[in-house]
């Protein structure tokens, strides 16, 4: 009898042992449903202020509406591809499941995609494309469409006007391969326009300081000769202008621009910048987050087109001047009247009928 006893306590204690055991595996299994799925936004650059103000806090807004448990891993290489490949291999370290990546350098970032390939990490190059490394989607506005359509929004202000003289453009950095896309649709409409172009110059890092001087060199080469410059960007936009004033030219000739950055906003609204591109960022970034969301889970989105061979999708931009600017940057955009119209720039939104 007391032998029995005893098999029978060893064997409830032995019993009692395994379901603890399996408790805690029961507890860890349900930890590990909890650990956040990591996703990685590696962006380029603070020169242009629009990554940090909205690119960051949209991709992140959408990623949590569509995963809670997921965590979002977010640098900024600050025009620096070397810091950028740490930062990537710093992401890949800590097991990201996808990496959305907006290249400081196109050709350099094919390293970073030869990395995430070789970890099963599926890259998605975001606003810039990387033609070398085949990222497994790009997503992004239509650059060379943007190109064209602000420089022949430009051409046809020019001839409209009838002004004489010749162009100015300047372009993005020669290692963003984005920036030789604006480039291409810039001359699609500047080479059959009958205008003359005086001289082009591809600004390291989009460093408005460089085009500043480019374009000072070139107003004491050319003054009067310049009928209107096309600018990649905002950021160069911004640099073109302070050379013309920093010359002392009274009336600055047209401008062109692109981001629709709030500076470059009040610059159209004084009449100093002809236009910029509205990209609203709200779409690129909530596609990124999805697309990225869809590879974290395994799945590949369905693409729309393919650019450098790789699945894309590409939206349209709209192409802003103080004529519609109201509607599309106050009214349908990310910024408020008392934004823009400041008390620098009242007098300016009352006469643009901005109010």
């Amino acid at each position: 009898m007391f032998k029995h006893r005893a098999l029978k306590a060893a064997t409830c204690a032995t019993a009692v042992a395994a379901l603890a055991t399996l408790t805690a595996c029961s507890g860890g299994t349900s930890n590990s449903g909890k650990e956040k799925t990591k996703i990685a936004f590696l962006m380029p650059d603070i020169a242009s202020t629009r990554y940090e103000l909205f690119d960051k806090p949209l991709f992140e807004a959408k990623l949590t509406s569509l995963c809670a448990t997921c965590e979002v891993v977010y640098a900024n290489a600050k025009a620096d591809p070397a810091t950028q490949q740490r930062q990537a291999d710093s992401a890949l370290a800590q097991g990201v499941k996808a990496l959305v990546i907006d290249p400081v350098d196109s050709a350099a970032a094919a390293t970073i995609v030869g990395n995430a390939k070789a970890q099963n990490v599926p890259v998605i190059a975001y606003d810039r494309p990387i033609p070398g490394g085949k990222a497994d989607y790009y997503v992004s506005f239509d650059n060379e469409k943007i190109g064209q359509m602000i420089a022949q929004s430009l051409v046809e202000h020019l001839k409209q006007k009838g002004a004489k003289g010749g162009l100015l453009e300047v372009n993005g950095s020669p290692t963003d391969a984005a920036a030789g896309l604006i480039k291409k649709g810039i001359h699609k409409a500047v080479d059959p326009s009958g205008l003359t172009l005086l001289d082009e110059y591809d600004a390291p890092g989009w460093d408005p300081t460089k085009a500043q001087n480019w374009v000072s060199s070139k107003i004491t080469q050319y003054g009067s000769k310049i009928a209107g410059v096309v600018a990649a960007n905002d950021g160069t936009a911004g640099g073109t202008i302070a050379a013309f004033k920093a010359a002392g030219v009274d009336t600055v000739p047209p401008v062109t621009g692109n981001d629709a950055e709030l500076a470059a906003a009040q610059r159209i609204v004084a009449g100093e910048q002809y236009n910029t591109i509205s990209k609203p960022i709200k779409t690129v970034a909530e596609a990124a987050a999805e697309i990225a969301y869809a590879f974290a889970q395994g799945k590949a989105p369905a693409a729309q087109t393919t650019l450098f061979d790789t699945p894309a999708r590409l939206f349209d931009p709209t192409v802003v001047t103080v004529d519609n600017l109201d509607q599309v940057l106050i009214k349908n955009g990310p910024f408020k009247v008392s934004q823009i119209c400041t008390p620098a720039y009242a007098k300016a939104c009352r006469k643009a009928g901005i109010h």
